[in-house]
């Protein structure tokens, strides 16, 4: 199992506080770098409603665009974890309402994920399978896999996830749901049904050639759907931190 430092530590940021890993080499890969605010001299009027600022329309900076807003256009303050944010910071419309649903992510599904789920697991082309569960680290960065055998898969090697649905097989794209953590800016999503599986290609450590990971939903099938749709999620916000 990864060693890795779960220390952390609280730091002052122009935006407020946060509490970030002691190394930052160990950052969830889901977290985001706080962006450049726009300067003052650059922004004489409110990025949104054009309002000229002056002694009593004050400036204020969004958090997480960095852009420049008059009071009405940027009062709320958001919980914006992917950031480590200690207390909830001031947001522009836009960006409020983004942050306002990853904390469902980081308030139920994340939650969901670290608790795991049961899967019968194939690794490459092999015909041998092996009852495993599968949860996030603690830390965020690995996929724990744990049967008679124990493996992990690093999140931030991994090239594509596709979430397979009850009936369907891999190629059915009216069915599933794909996501591709490098290659594309889009993610489909098809059908209704419960999903059933996960098919994962990833690049093991200390080798450049990727890998198949197959999972099948075991017994607790419902259990099991839960934690491949938050998986899915989580597989949006790794592209979009990749993005950045």
């Amino acid at each position: 199992m990864s060693s890795v430092p779960d220390g952390k530590k609280l730091v002052r940021s122009p935006s407020g506080l946060r509490m970030v890993p002691e190394s930052g080499a160990f950052n969830s890969p889901f977290a985001l770098e706080e962006p450049r605010w726009v300067p003052d001299k650059e922004c004489p009027r409110c990025m949104q409603c054009d309002t000229k600022f002056d002694f009593i329309r004050r400036k204020h900076h969004c958090r997480r665009c960095g852009r420049c807003f008059c009071d009405k256009c940027c009062s709320k303050k958001v919980a914006l974890p992917r950031m480590c944010f200690v207390d909830p910071v001031r947001q522009c419309a836009e960006c409020s309402l983004v942050s306002q649903k990853e904390t469902e992510f980081f308030d139920k599904q994340l939650k969901v994920l670290l608790a795991g789920g049961t899967f019968v697991a194939t690794l490459g082309t092999s015909e041998k399978s092996e009852t495993m569960t599968c949860r996030l680290s603690n830390n965020h960065r690995y996929l724990f896999l744990d049967g008679e055998s124990h493996f992990e898969v690093e999140l931030s090697r991994m090239n594509s996830m596709q979430i397979l649905t009850d009936g369907t097989s891999p190629g059915e794209n009216d069915n599933h749901t794909y996501t591709s953590l490098l290659d594309s800016h889009c993610v489909s999503e098809g059908g209704t049904s419960r999903a059933s599986g996960m098919l994962l290609h990833y690049k093991p450590m200390g080798s450049q050639d990727a890998q198949q990971l197959r999972m099948e939903a075991a017994d607790d099938k419902k259990v099991a759907a839960l934690w491949l749709a938050a998986m899915h999620k989580a597989a949006k916000l790794l592209y979009e931190a990749r993005d950045q």
